[in-house]
C-alpha cells in the first residue's frame, strides 16, 4: 500500500496553495496599506506646507500694507519736509503712537522706524519692543542707517514698492528685543507729492519682523509631531527643530536643507532650469527615525524680495505608520482564517477528486501496457469527465494513427524503391534484386539475362510536344514492358528514357530471344497522346550471366555496350553482346545483330 496516496498529496498541495495565496495577499495588502499611509501623509504635509507658505505671504503682505499705509499718510510726508519745529515734534509724537499701536497689534514686529533719506539715513522716529512696555528711542540714541543695504535698496524703489530683506540674524546695536534674533526688514520709500519736493525720495518706513515670532503664529495650529523647516533660496536653514542648525552661516558654518533632504535640490536650481515648485522627500533624522517631508519654494509676489524661501514640514515615519500595526494584526487574523478555510476546502476536494483520478490512472496504465482501457468515469460532466472522454478518444485516435502510420510507412517504402512516374522499380530496388538474382544464379549454377533499353526518339518528342507527352510515352513503355515478362522478372526504369529488364532463370536462349523480339515489337507500336500517335521505338542491348560477365557492374556494362552498339548501327535494333552471340548454337543472327 502506498504511503502517500494521491488524495494525501493533492490535499496537501491544495492546502499549501491556499495558505500561500492567503499569506501573499495579506502581505501585499499590508505593504500597499503602508504605501497608502505614507502617500496620504505626504499629501497632507504638502497641503499644510502650501497653506503655511500662503500664510507667510499673507503675513509679509500685511507688513507691506502697514508700511505703505504709514508712508502714504500726509502727516508722514509733512514731517519730513516741515521746517516748523513744533509741528515736527507733534508729528514725531503722532507717528510714534502709530508705531506703538501697530507693534501692539502685531507681536511679530519688534521695531518700527522712520528713516530720513538725508543726514546719512538718520532715524527720525523709532519704537522698539523691549522686555517691558514699548520703548520709544529719542535724541542721541537715534542712529544713522544709511550704510545698511536695506536703506539704500529701499530708497532706489519707486513709490508704493515694498522691499523685503534677506533673513539674517539681527546684529544692529540697540535693537533691544530683536538683537541677535532671526529677522528681516520690510520697508517702503516715501516720496514727496507737493511743491519742489514732488517726486523726490524723502525717507523710508521700516518694520523689523521676528521670524520666530512670525512662524510661531503661522504654525500655532500644527500638530505637535510636525517639524517646521525654513531656508533661504540657497538652502541655508533659517528655522530648524535643532537651533544649532538654524542660521549656521552666521557663525561661519554650513547647514543646508539639501544635505538633509536630497529631493529639495530640485527647488534650488536656477529658475530657468528648475524642475519643480514643490516636492515630497524623506530623510533620516536619526538611525531609528525616518522623516516624511514636503517642501515648497515660496516666492513673495508683488514684493521686491532679495530671496525666496524654502518652506517645509516633516513628520516621523513611525507616526505616519502607527496605524499600520493595527492593520497588520487585522491582516494576520484574516490570513489565518482564510488559511484554515483553504485547508478544509483542500481536504474536501482531495476526497472528491482522488477516486475518479485513481480510475483514470489505472485506465492509462492498462492502455500503456497495450491492454484494453479499463472502466473510465465517462458519466461525469465536469473536467474529470472531460479528461475521461479525452482518454477514451485518445485510445481510438492512437489506434487510427498507428494504422495511418503503417500505411504511410508502406507508401514511403514504395517511394524509396519505385519510380514516381511509371511506378516501376527504381535503380535502388533493381540493383538490390539483381544482386539477389546473381547470388542465386551463382549458388544454383543457373543463367540470367539483362535487357538494356534506350528510347530512340524520346528527345524529339520532349522538345516538340513537351514533357507531358514524354511522360505519357514513358508510362506507356513501362506498362508494355511489365506485361511482357514473368512475375519473377523485373522491369525497372534507370532514369530518363532508359529501362532495364532482369530475366531471372534464363536457361532457354530461344525463350529469351523471343522476349527480346516482343520487346522490340512493343517499342515499335505508337503511343496515342491527345489523338496523336507518337512513334518512339528503341534500341535494346542484352548481356547474359555467366557468358558475358559474373559481376553486377560488368553485366550491366555489357548490356549497356550492346545497346549503344545497336543504336550506332542505325537505332531501332537489338544487339546481343558478342560473347552471348558466340555461345548461341545455330543462332540465325550469328553476327549478334537483329535489324528492325
Amino acid at each position: 500500500m502506498k504511503r502517500f496516496g494521491i488524495a494525501w498529496r493533492l490535499g496537501v498541495s491544495l492546502a499549501l496553495i491556499g495558505v500561500i495565496a492567503s499569506g501573499l495577499t495579506g502581505y501585499w495588502g499590508y505593504g500597499e496599506s503602508r504605501k497608502l499611509l505614507r502617500s496620504a501623509a505626504e499629501e497632507r504635509l504638502l497641503t499644510a506646507t502650501r497653506v503655511l507658505g500662503r500664510q507667510l505671504t499673507v503675513g509679509l503682505g500685511g507688513a507691506a500694507q502697514d508700511v505703505r499705509l504709514i508712508a502714504a499718510h500726509p502727516g508722514t510726508q509733512q514731517l519730513l519736509v516741515s521746517q516748523d519745529a513744533t509741528a515736527v515734534a507733534r508729528g514725531h509724537e503722532t507717528l510714534a503712537q502709530l508705531f506703538k499701536s501697530m507693534l501692539s497689534t502685531h507681536p511679530e514686529y519688534y521695531q518700527m522706524r522712520l528713516i530720513s533719506a538725508h543726514q546719512h539715513g538718520l532715524e527720525l522716529v523709532r519704537v522698539d519692543r523691549s522686555d517691558g512696555p514699548l520703548l520709544r528711542i529719542e535724541g542721541d540714541d537715534l542712529q544713522e542707517k544709511g550704510h545698511y543695504p536695506y536703506v539704500a535698496d529701499t530708497l532706489r524703489l519707486p513709490e508704493g514698492a515694498v522691499y523685503v530683506s534677506r533673513a539674517e540674524i539681527n546684529h544692529e546695536v540697540g535693537a533691544h528685543a530683536g538683537l541677535d534674533k532671526p529677522s528681516l526688514q520690510v520697508a517702503t520709500p516715501i516720496h514727496g507729492r507737493t511743491g519742489q519736493d514732488k517726486g523726490q525720495v524723502l525717507g523710508l518706513i521700516v518694520v523689523n519682523i521676528d521670524l520666530n515670532g512670525l512662524f510661531s503664529q503661522l504654525a500655532a495650529d500644527l500638530p505637535s509631531d510636525l517639524s517646521l523647516f525654513l531656508s533661504n533660496g540657497e538652502g541655508d536653514f533659517l528655522i530648524h527643530p535643532d537651533p544649532r542648525q538654524a542660521f549656521a552661516f552666521d557663525r561661519g558654518q554650513r547647514s543646508r536643507v539639501q544635505d538633509s533632504f536630497s529631493g529639495v535640490s530640485e527647488l534650488l536650481s536656477d529658475a530657468r532650469e528648475r524642475k519643480a515648485q514643490l516636492v515630497t522627500t524623506t530623510a533620516h533624522a536619526s538611525p531609528q527615525n525616518e522623516l516624511v517631508a514636503a517642501f515648497v519654494r515660496q516666492s513673495l509676489a508683488g514684493l521686491h524680495s532679495e530671496d525666496d524661501f524654502i518652506l517645509g514640514l516633516a513628520q516621523p515615519l513611525s507616526a505616519v505608520l502607527a496605524d499600520s500595526a493595527h492593520l497588520g494584526r487585522v491582516n494576520l487574523r484574516i490570513v489565518l482564517a482564510f488559511s484554515a478555510l483553504a485547508v478544509l476546502i483542500a481536504v474536501v476536494l482531495a476526497r472528491a477528486l482522488s477516486r475518479p483520478l485513481e480510475q483514470i490512472v489505472e485506465a492509462i496504465r492498462h492502455f500503456g501496457q497495450g491492454q484494453v482501457v479499463g472502466r473510465l468515469p465517462l458519466h461525469r460532466s465536469d473536467e474529470i469527465g472531460m479528461l475521461a472522454h479525452s482518454i477514451d478518444e485518445m485510445q481510438h485516435q492512437i489506434r487510427g494513427q498507428f494504422a495511418n502510420l503503417a500505411q504511410k510507412q508502406e507508401a514511403l517504402d514504395r517511394l524509396a524503391s519505385h519510380d514516381t512516374l511509371t511506378g516501376l522499380p527504381n535503380r535502388r530496388l533493381f540493383f538490390d534484386r539483381l544482386h539477389q538474382a546473381l547470388a542465386r544464379a551463382k549458388r544454383n549454377h543457373t543463367h540470367l539475362a539483362l535487357l538494356y533499353i534506350d528510347l530512340d526518339n524520346f528527345k524529339d518528342i520532349n522538345d516538340t510536344l513537351g514533357h507531358a507527352a514524354g511522360d505519357a510515352v514513358l508510362c506507356a513503355v513501362g506498362q508494355r514492358l511489365s506485361q511482357l515478362v514473368r512475375e519473377a522478372d523485373t522491369v525497372a526504369r534507370l532514369g530518363g528514357d532508359e529501362f532495364i529488364v532482369l530475366l531471372d532463370g534464363a536457361e532457354d536462349e530461344r525463350a529469351t530471344e523471343l522476349v527480346m523480339q516482343r520487346v522490340r515489337e512493343a517499342l515499335a507500336k505508337p503511343v496515342l497522346y491527345q489523338r496523336t500517335e507518337l512513334q518512339c521505338d528503341g534500341s535494346v542491348g542484352m548481356s547474359r550471366y555467366p557468358d558475358d560477365a559474373t559481376e553486377v557492374g560488368d553485366l550491366i556494362a555489357a548490356a549497356d555496350h550492346a545497346m549503344y552498339t545497336a543504336k550506332a548501327a542505325g537505332r531501332q535494333r537489338i544487339r546481343i553482346s558478342a560473347q552471348a552471340a558466340d555461345g548461341g548454337a545455330g543462332d540465325a543472327r550469328g553476327a549478334g545483330d537483329a535489324s528492325a
